[in-house]
């Protein structure tokens, strides 16, 4: 691979080169530790587990040899067979001490176990010429018999025995001194690796700076100074850079950006010049409107004083006609005389609602805090005449919104009051007002058991002078409806028709909720009355 090759490497690749590099010499070094670390713990195991246990063993061994040597003298000098115990006793511990050390042997242990047969095979003779024969004799002939043997008895099967078990003692020594060795060999070889692991990880975090340096670094800066000079107005600086190819590339764009834009610049200041002059016809425009606002307040002004006085003043006569002439003019008279009364009348009203309809919005003194339970005891002092002696009304759990109080009085007397007077014939009115939570703001409902809405009437009954009923059925202008949907999406609320209901009317709407009040309020018992509004 050529150096100029080499050269050419992105960054990325150069990174990924040094990191599989660092991984394999680490995967390496790691694997060699494992295998290292085995190592070090079989030898541990045979110092602490095998050769440690079987030297302690043998110590043992060595002890129940000379426990049955005594037990053989004792019983020889008394005859009593209380004190074979001890016999008896090394006995039991030879065989379990034998098969201690044989279950620690390893089959290349072979010094060991020979010593160990060689053991076995002393003890068998010193028993077989020795401890057996005394017993039996002791036994049969006395204890005199049985010491006369003891002396005449030479002592160099036992001392053959206890060298046995020595030589067998200083080949376990030899395999714990060997082991610990190995041991300790390992462990510096673990402390050599992790050495390396810690140089190669330094170097490469070394070698990784000093790319990232020469390939990043100091080019971003170079770069970013020849951004800010493009920035500050030099145009026609090329803009180019000696790092990474990545780095190359990013300059080159950045490059044909600098020359697109010192293109369109002249284009932006042509540009420029038209937006001066349409900015020029927006402000000939604003002042067309603010001048057209004003016309319409005028407009509004007038409608509510100057349009009303000649309207106030053909109604005050008309009714001055019926008062005076009715029943002395023929009855054709009387009736035209009462339709130019209504007429007069319901332009008055149509005039009053248009011009409050108008105001929603145009006049506010911001929105606040409002309690709807103090809004709904206002709503009762408005609607008692209209409720009757044996309507019934219920509120329960209203929270606290923001809003304009007044318009929302406003609201609830319209809904409230359509409530009462589409009622059925005969049946008293019952209309229920609820609230829930829904995230920022509150699901309100108001519902009747009146004569209720059709479901094709669901879009109309909120346009303004939209009538589901004959005018002498029901009085009325048909803008409440459009006035309570207006106040609420002044509110940021939106206001819709419950079509799931069997009976009545069921009316919901949202209002915002009051930043940082809970989800859940406690809702306060629920107020009723019959006869009127109470709380």
């Amino acid at each position: 691979m050529s150096v100029f090759s080499v050269r050419t490497w992105t960054l990325r690749r150069r990174i990924v080169a040094l990191c599989v590099t660092v991984g394999v010499l680490l995967s390496a070094l790691g694997v060699f530790a494992a295998i290292t670390a085995t190592q070090n713990n079989r030898q541990l195991d045979d110092v602490l587990n095998r050769a440690s246990p079987m030297r302690a063993a043998g110590e043992s061994l060595n002890t129940a040899y000379v426990d049955q040597e005594t037990g053989i003298r004792g019983f020889a000098i008394t005859g009593d067979e209380a004190n074979l115990q001890p016999f008896n006793q090394g006995l039991a511990d030879e065989q379990r001490l034998v098969a201690r050390i044989e279950g620690l042997l390893h089959p290349e242990d072979t010094d060991i176990r020979a010593e160990l047969t060689e053991v076995r095979q002393r003890a068998d003779v010193w028993h077989r010429e020795v401890a057996e024969p005394v017993i039996a004799l002791i036994k049969s002939d006395g204890t005199e018999a049985g010491q006369d043997r003891l002396r005449r008895t030479s002592t160099q099967q036992f001392d053959a025995l206890r060298a046995a078990i020595a030589g067998m003692q200083d080949d376990i020594q030899v395999l714990r001194t060997r082991s610990a060795d190995a041991a300790k060999q390992s462990s510096r070889t673990m402390v050599a690796i992790q050495i390396s692991a810690a140089a190669i990880i330094i170097l490469a975090g070394s070698a990784l700076l000093l790319l990232l340096d020469r390939m990043v670094s100091r080019p971003v800066t170079e770069l970013a100074q020849q951004v800010r000079e493009v920035a500050d107005g030099d145009y026609d600086r090329r803009i180019s850079s000696t790092g990474s190819p990545e780095l190359t590339s990013l300059a080159e764009d950045v490059d044909g950006m600098r020359q697109k834009i010192a293109a369109e610049l002249t284009e932006v200041r042509e540009a420029r010049g038209q937006i001066e002059w349409v900015n020029d016809q927006l402000k000939v425009q604003a002042e067309e409107l603010t001048r057209s606002n004003r016309d319409l307040e005028q407009f509004a002004y007038v409608a509510s004083h100057d349009l009303q006085e000649p309207l106030r003043k053909v109604a005050s006569f008309c009714q001055l006609l019926q008062r005076r002439y009715s029943g002395q003019l023929d009855e054709r008279a009387d009736q035209y005389i009462g339709f130019a009364v209504d007429g007069a009348q319901r332009m008055q009203r149509l005039i009053n609602d248009l011009l409050a309809f108008s105001r929603i919005g145009r006049l506010t003194a911001g929105f606040t805090d409002v309690d709807l339970d103090r809004v709904l005891v206002e709503v009762k002092s408005q609607l008692e005449a209209r409720a009757g002696d044996d309507a019934e009304i219920t509120w329960t759990g209203l929270p606290l919104v923001e809003g304009e109080e007044p318009l929302l009085t406003t609201l609830f007397v319209n809904l409230i009051g359509n409530s009462l007077k589409f009622r059925r014939p005969d049946v008293p009115s019952v209309v229920r007002v609820s609230a829930e939570r829904d995230g920022d703001e509150w699901r309100i409902n108001v519902r009747d058991n009146g004569i209720g809405i059709e479901a094709e009437f669901a879009d109309k009954v909120f346009v303004i002078f939209q009538r589901l009923h004959a005018r002498d059925a029901y009085e009325g202008t048909g803008i409440g409806l459009a006035i309570v949907k207006k106040i609420v999406e002044y509110h940021g609320g939106r206001i819709w028709l419950d079509l799931e209901v069997e009976e009545g009317t069921s009316i919901w709407f949202t209002l915002p909720a009051v930043p940082g009040t809970s989800d859940e309020e406690p809702a306060p018992p629920a107020q009723e009355s019959r006869k009127e509004v109470t709380a």
